[in-house]
């Protein structure tokens, strides 16, 4: 039983509670204090083209549908 995301592994589990509980001892993500994983965006949770700046927390395709609702105008 191999996954990628470990909450999948939960729902085969779900009747099993011995094996759940050694499970998430063993292979349960770690809490993060650096890198990518730790800044994800508020609206979809990517981690990958993350703005930060002013404080938005949004991944780019997240700005670009929400920009002009926030204040943003494009120059050219």
């Amino acid at each position: 039983m191999t996954t990628s995301d470990f909450r999948k592994m939960l729902k085969q589990l779900k009747e099993k509670p011995q094996k759940v509980g050694k499970y998430m001892r063993h292979n349960a993500p770690k809490q993060r204090s650096c890198g990518l994983a730790l800044r994800k965006c508020r609206r979809c949770g990517r981690v990958g083209g993350h703005i930060k700046k002013y404080g938005l927390h949004y991944c780019r395709h997240c700005f670009r549908e929400v920009a002009t609702s926030i204040g943003f105008r494009k120059f050219n």
